[in-house]
């Protein structure tokens, strides 16, 4: 599916921005949040009214200067995107605001009196990804996650009126966990679309798995396939590479699992710090990024030849579970 940011480059772009009022900068978030697919819809049911317009904004941000990192295609175009995207920033922080996005993000910056720097993080995690698409250790794709997913979750507790160190270090912990879980998700399609690699080389290493290697059978498999002379009746049948890297690639994977199960524990102590209007949403997420993990775990740690997925009944359970524990839980807030 084509992403819709860059469909809208000619109309709000670096070349043209067409003028908005407030109301249509406003309906233009809502709807660039409600057409994305998410693990978890961004913004569920259970949000209350009056924050969900603040939500839109907010993932709206996120949703451009992510697609300009990852849809372009063209590493270099990519980065002057990216430094416009932050000028906008700029823009807005300056209280001139220009593109729809930033338009009716001010508001919300202002309201909740929201540092810029969760914003600039952002991008400039993307701007990473133009320059590094391979990690030495653990600690680099953790430092990384500082950048590319614990300030999602610091403007979730701004704009919930939570500004204490303690509260943000808990949600930094679950954002690396859903972060590190969708890496674990799609290293097949990170090598395929992105000819990026976040399993790092140490723990590679540890179980004889080359990521060169990797990276060269991942290719192969996945031009064969396109070109359709892979599959029997009922399955792709592996080739012997795939057959060779598979077993270092799944004790690679577990290690790498076992490393973000903690994490999700320790985020989870930040779900009876919050009001119960919004500790639904950061449960699902929470429930969602475990449920992924569970199931790369049901088969086998192998994502190198498929994406394991939650299914709408999936999605459904994990809702009705996070519904039950708001019902049966202490009120609080």
């Amino acid at each position: 599916m084509t992403s819709l940011v860059l469909q809208d480059l000619k109309t709000f772009g670096p070349d043209h921005c067409q003028s908005v009022s407030y109301d249509q900068a406003v309906s233009y978030t809502k709807k660039l949040t409600e057409t994305q697919y998410e693990n978890f819809t961004v913004v569920s049911w259970f949000l209350p009214k009056p924050m969900k317009q603040d939500f839109h904004a907010v993932y709206s941000f996120c949703r451009w200067a992510d697609d300009l990192g990852d849809e372009v295609g063209d590493p270099q175009k990519s980065i002057k995107l990216l430094d416009w995207w932050k000028s906008e920033l700029d823009a807005c922080y300056a209280g001139n605001p220009k593109h729809p996005v930033y338009i009716a993000l001010k508001p919300v910056i202002d309201k909740h009196e929201i540092p810029r720097k969760p914003f600039e993080d952002l991008i400039d995690a993307f701007v990473q990804d133009q320059t590094v698409n391979r990690y030495d250790t653990w600690d680099q794709v953790l430092d990384y996650c500082t950048r590319s997913a614990d300030p999602v979750g610091r403007l979730v507790l701004y704009m919930c009126g939570y500004r204490d160190d303690e509260r943000q270090q808990l949600s930094d912990k679950t954002c690396t966990a859903l972060q590190l879980t969708n890496f674990w998700q799609d290293v097949r399609r990170d090598v395929i679309e992105r000819d990026r690699v976040y399993i790092p080389r140490d723990v590679a290493r540890k179980h004889g798995l080359s990521v060169n290697d990797m990276v060269d059978i991942i290719k192969a498999d996945g031009k064969r396939r396109d070109q359709g002379d892979c599959c029997s009746t009922t399955a792709c049948v592996p080739t012997i590479g795939v057959n060779a890297v598979l077993p270092p690639y799944r004790k690679t994977v577990a290690e790498l699992c076992q490393r973000t199960w903690p994490l999700f524990t320790e985020g989870r102590k930040l779900l009876p710090t919050v009001n119960r209007d919004v500790r639904i949403d950061i449960k699902l997420f929470t429930l969602g990024g475990e449920a992924i993990l569970k199931r790369i775990e049901s088969q086998g740690f192998d994502t190198l030849q498929s994406r394991p997925r939650l299914t709408k009944v999936t999605k459904v359970g994990l809702m009705m579970r996070a519904v039950l524990a708001r019902v049966f839980s202490p009120i609080m807030g």
